[in-house]
């Protein structure tokens, strides 16, 4: 099992950037794929980022392509989610989650206790 743990969310303008980090402790993520949810009021858990393990390839929802950066520093056992050009819709709960490289959140195995990030007009 891997514990998780999320910090960097905060409250921010609309236009500025965040950068998350999920430290893991427990056993090593290297052998892990990795990933970003987010979870807004009154919906569902949705996929942000993934990346693999050992080719480090990333994967991304449509809606944050081009905006977010998924990475992971095995070595220092972290996860990270920069995020710029940042949009109300944004506004969300994030949940870094180790055990697959799926959309789907069913597929991972452990999760953090999530870190609020709030995106004002």
């Amino acid at each position: 099992q891997v514990q998780l743990v999320e910090s960097g969310g905060g409250l921010v303008h609309a236009g500025g950037s965040l950068r998350l980090s999920c430290a893991a402790s427990g056993r090593t993520v290297y052998s892990y794929g990795m990933g970003w949810f987010r979870q807004a009021p009154g919906k569902e858990r949705e996929f942000v980022a993934a990346i693999r393990r050992g080719d480090l390839r990333t994967f991304y929802a449509d809606s944050v392509k081009g905006r977010f950066t998924i990475a992971r520093d095995d070595a220092k056992n972290t996860l990270y989610l920069h995020m710029n050009n940042l949009k109300p819709e944004d506004t969300a709960v994030y949940y870094c989650a180790a055990g697959a490289v799926q959309t789907v959140a069913a597929a991972y195995d452990d999760w953090g206790q999530g870190t609020q990030v709030t995106v004002s007009s």
